[in-house]
């Protein structure tokens, strides 16, 4: 009988994924690595590890303040993009249970796709997207969080996963593929959820032919989809789902999109908080720093402001923005930080 040392549970957790997990599941002791070398865990894996360096980010707790749907709702009961991000977590932990994937590392990559996120959800993301060169996604910004301004040295599994959760490319692992679908499960669901909820829509609204496939409640809809993508990717080195699933999800999106996602009232005033922030920090840099690199200027002021929250962007535009009854101090230090951070000096 083997006596328990506590130096070999790395290595023992390593052979159980060897030996249980599918063919097509991405092993530990094969994982590609992290751009910079660091000393390995007597305890967990390296996909654990990642797992756990994300849940400890300043950057993942801050998604509590930030909006997943409804601007700074008042309701104790709407999702953030926290509890958005443990949604998808669950979700995608359940499909890769099931289908015999590793599971640490696709907790790791549902628990840092959503990490770039900015103020006010995608409306935050849609003005930067406008008014920085080369553009703005909350994937690419999640990846600059990980690496450059909280940097984790992740895994490049992990950081497969994250950037290529949304957008055109698909991730390598299964893994990655599978927070990729259950993002999409998990925002169809929640999002309904919320917008009846709100009393924007009632259950009778949506499609019939929707209801009539995937059930009547948030659990028989989950369930539906979680269900069909295990039948059809089992056994297989891809993540698919059948046809009429993904036709109905597609008709579901499609609809939310119609009618919830574009009649949100707050939008245009989220807007204008983003934008004449993000004027606002460009202008403080460019007057407290020598740099004549404009783009640089730009981005530095991009990562400030989407790392902000919700109520942290409303507080910061009420500072500067409206009449105060006495003067109030500039306290941005973590923007001075970033501008030293890129090689900034103070003007003299």
């Amino acid at each position: 009988m083997k006596t328990f040392d506590i130096k070999d549970l790395k290595s023992d957790y390593e052979e159980f994924e060897v030996g249980f997990l599918s063919i097509y599941a991405c092993k530990s002791a094969n994982s590609r690595g992290r751009f910079h070398e660091e000393k390995e865990c007597l305890l967990r894996t390296v996909f654990q590890r990642d797992r756990d360096k994300i849940l400890h980010s300043k950057a993942f707790r801050r998604l509590k303040h930030k909006t997943q749907v409804f601007v700074s709702p008042i309701g104790d009961h709407y999702r953030t993009r926290l509890t958005h991000t443990l949604e998808v977590s669950q979700i995608a932990r359940t499909i890769s249970r099931a289908l015999r994937l590793n599971e640490d590392l696709t907790e790791a990559i549902a628990l840092g796709h959503d990490l770039g996120h900015t103020p006010f959800g995608h409306t935050g993301e849609e003005v930067l997207n406008e008014l920085l060169p080369g553009g703005f996604s909350h994937n690419k910004q999640s990846i600059r969080v990980v690496t450059v301004i909280e940097p984790l040295n992740l895994t490049k599994e992990t950081l497969d996963g994250i950037e290529n959760h949304t957008g055109d490319n698909i991730p390598f692992t299964l893994e990655g593929q599978v927070v990729r679908i259950s993002d999409r499960i998990a925002y169809l669901n929640h999002d309904i959820d919320d917008a009846i909820r709100a009393d924007m829509i009632s259950l009778s609204d949506l499609p019939i032919q929707c209801l009539d496939y995937f059930g009547h409640n948030k659990s028989q809809s989950i369930t539906k989809m979680v269900f069909d993508i295990i039948e059809n990717s089992l056994d297989k080195n891809e993540i698919s789902m059948s046809n009429e699933c993904k036709d109905n999800m597609n008709i579901l999106r499609k609809w939310l999109f119609d009618n919830v996602y574009s009649t949100k009232n707050e939008e245009l005033k989220a807007k204008k908080i983003v934008h004449e922030l993000f004027e606002f920090y460009v202008n403080l840099i460019q007057k407290k720093y020598n740099c004549e690199d404009k783009d640089l200027v730009l981005r530095i002021a991009a990562d400030y402001l989407a790392g902000m929250t919700d109520r942290y962007a409303m507080k910061k535009y009420k500072q500067f923005f409206l009449p105060a009854n006495h003067l109030l101090e500039e306290t941005d230090t973590f923007l001075y930080k970033l501008a030293q951070q890129n090689g900034l000096n103070e003007k003299i």
